[in-house]
């Protein structure tokens, strides 16, 4: 059985203590640099905004590219699946 082990998850220059399981450790470091690294570029785009407003606006970027991840494979399965009917119907015309 995976134990939790605890991590520091420094957001804004906040950090937060959670929990994780190991596998997933190198994915949580990995977004939470992505999320800062938005959060820096958002800082630099929209000047005078406070860190919340700056949070907020990583928050539906993110969950947009999270949509349209979803949506490009739903995409994907749809021409696979259409893929493989035309294939079927090619291999039962006769010679």
């Amino acid at each position: 059985m995976n134990e939790l082990i605890a991590v520091s998850a420094m957001i804004a220059d906040r950090s937060y203590r959670i929990k994780i399981h190991p596998t997933d450790e190198e994915v949580v470091r990995k977004t939470l640099k992505m999320i800062n690294d938005k959060i820096i570029e958002f800082r630099t785009l929209f000047a005078g905004k406070d860190m919340q407003d700056y949070i907020a606006m990583v928050l539906v970027w993110y969950a947009t590219e999270q949509h349209e991840a979803t949506a490009a494979g739903i995409k994907t399965e749809n021409i696979a699946d259409q893929l493989n009917t035309i294939e079927k119907m090619l291999d039962t015309l006769p010679g």
